[in-house]
């Protein structure tokens, strides 16, 4: 007859009134603290960068405003001048804001299409090995120094545009778009890489499954599903060529033009904000005040091109189950 006894594990049972040994209440004290402590240096991260954000636009609201008290707005908005260094002044930011703007828009236009053929290309055309050697290649372009961009744009875009429009200045916009163009292709291409990624297997195999091509797959069924995360990749491009400042700084030159020739010489917004700011600015002063009043502008301007593709992406997205 076989002898049942009962099975004790190295650990005795405890009853449901035992008291938890002191060990074991010490490991959970140590583990609750290091918990709220690591909840605490999160909290303090996130508060440091909101507190970062909070700063930059206090210096430059306080400072803005103490310029808007010695120049009109109206004026700033609208005069077609952009002239506070010399003996008669005028700050009219129009010729700055109109040069920023074409630089983006050309960048646009080399940068949108580019990007998102390259990205179509890498998500449904190329092979895995080829894609996981070609976009690290690609997005190299996004880790070259922007003054690497404008030095290129100046001793080799502008000599070859010069080849094909001799009236082309040496400092001019349209080799600054190029080069702009250039530098923004991965972003375009990595993010709408990323978003035609996620567009679900099941809807290709369905479109093969009704007879359609590759080409009608990924312009007729993957391009449109993943239309939210491809328009907010063009607004992200867009709002860092709006931003760029070595580049357009060395290639597009340091004249406020009001012109939309893109073989003149221009300034953008970010090109006088470092040719203002060299050290020869006396403190307080007028001119020292436009620096805040153009930094202003240009963050209002990306600030509205972020917010545009946030809503993008939560007013277009697609979910699937």
């Amino acid at each position: 007859m076989t002898r049942r006894g009962t099975r004790h594990s190295g650990r005795e049972a405890r009853e449901p009134g035992e008291a938890t040994s002191p060990p074991a209440l010490g490991f959970r004290a140590r583990r609750n603290l290091q918990e709220k402590a690591i909840g605490f240096f999160l909290f303090a991260c996130a508060a440091l960068s909101t507190l970062v954000t909070v700063g930059i636009v206090f210096v430059l609201l306080s400072e803005t405003l103490s310029f808007f008290r010695e120049v009109s707005i109206v004026e700033f908005l609208t005069h077609t001048r952009w002239e506070p260094m010399f003996q008669e002044k005028h700050f009219g930011i129009l010729p700055l804001a109109a040069g920023s703007i074409q630089i983006a828009a050309g960048a646009a236009v080399i940068a949108l299409p580019a990007g998102l053929l390259t990205a179509v290309f890498l998500s449904e055309y190329a092979p895995r090995p080829l894609r996981a050697w070609l976009k690290p290649i690609l997005e190299i372009l996004a880790g070259i120094p922007t003054v690497v961009y404008g030095y290129f744009a100046l001793t080799f875009v502008t000599p070859l545009l010069r080849v094909f429009f001799p009236e082309t200045d040496i400092f001019n916009a349209a080799s600054a778009s190029i080069v702009v163009g250039i530098m923004i292709i991965p972003t375009v291409s990595s993010l709408s890489e990323d978003a035609l990624r996620a567009v679900p297997e099941a809807l290709r195999e369905g479109a093969y499954g009704l007879g359609a091509t590759k080409l009608e797959v990924s312009t007729r069924v993957v391009v449109p599903a993943a239309l939210s995360g491809i328009v907010a990749s063009f607004i992200l491009a867009i709002s860092r060529a709006i931003g760029e400042t070595m580049a357009v700084t060395i290639a597009a030159g340091a004249r406020p033009n009001l012109t939309w020739n893109p073989l003149e010489s221009i300034q953008t917004m970010t090109a006088y904000i470092v040719q203002a700011s060299l050290g020869d600015t006396p403190h307080g002063t007028v001119v020292y005040k436009t620096l805040f009043a153009v930094g202003m502008t240009l963050f209002v301007i990306t600030l509205v091109m972020n917010v545009l593709s946030q809503w993008v992406l939560a007013r277009f997205r697609e979910e699937y189950e």
